[in-house]
């Protein structure tokens, strides 16, 4: 039996921004009209816990009503045929509802809690609410499991160690400008082919094997998917 390559796909706001989500910030800096510092960092949060939660209880509503796009369904399908390692910047459930097993989540989990007293308490969220109250098993407040601005970003590792035995790397929906995220390209070994998906193409070092699509992921998607399964199996 043929072994199947594997494909290590880096998303960003973009894939979530086709299905109603609110990408992370405008040229502004700023996030559905808050600055970011405000809803998304540990000061944020130690000066005002109730902005935080209704911040995030606003986009984890919003994200319950949101549907996975044609590049979602795209991406889980790919599994029929490659090794799929899908690594997001994303913190919505959107790859995982359309069918992607194997997501890992940069920046966190939008439908996780997790303890302010210790972070491997970590709990899912069935509803959209995280209220001023709510607390872990220890008996402190429950925050959002989201990896904040100034904290680190504790699965990069294991992100690099995907990335650098890819078979195949394929950047979706991202302008590649958020670090450490936006590095994983530069660890591409320079035979492994590089697809890029994306309206605004973001600049990156000219290289071989390099294709590039200037679209948005749910159009885009199915060309890349058709062009992967003609080349690679």
């Amino acid at each position: 039996m043929k072994t199947k390559k594997k494909l290590v796909v880096l998303t960003g706001a973009g894939i979530s921004a086709e299905s109603g989500i609110a990408t992370f910030r405008d040229a502004n800096g700023l996030w559905e009209g808050h600055d970011v510092m405000d809803v998304a960092s540990p000061q944020g949060w130690r000066r005002n816990p109730e902005l935080v939660l209704d911040f995030y209880n606003q986009r984890r509503k919003n994200a319950h009503s949101a549907q996975p796009n044609a590049g979602h369904i795209a991406l889980a399908d790919l599994e029929r045929d490659f090794e799929v390692r899908l690594i997001t910047q994303n913190v919505d459930n959107l790859h995982e509802r359309a069918g992607s097993s194997n997501v890992l989540h940069l920046h966190g989990k939008l439908f996780e809690s997790r303890s302010t007293l210790d972070p491997s308490l970590i709990y899912p969220m069935e509803d959209w609410e995280l209220k001023k109250g709510d607390k872990c098993e220890r008996g402190s407040q429950l925050r959002p499991n989201i990896v904040w601005f100034g904290e680190p970003v504790l699965l990069m590792d294991q992100a690099i160690e995907e990335t650098i035995q890819a078979d195949i790397f394929l950047v979706v929906g991202t302008s590649l400008v958020v670090y450490p995220a936006a590095g994983l390209v530069d660890l591409v070994p320079d035979e492994v082919p590089i697809f890029v998906v994306d309206p605004n193409l973001p600049e990156m070092r000219r290289r071989p094997n390099l294709h590039r699509y200037e679209e948005k992921a749910s159009t885009g998607m199915l060309k890349v998917a058709q062009e992967l399964r003609g080349k690679y199996i």
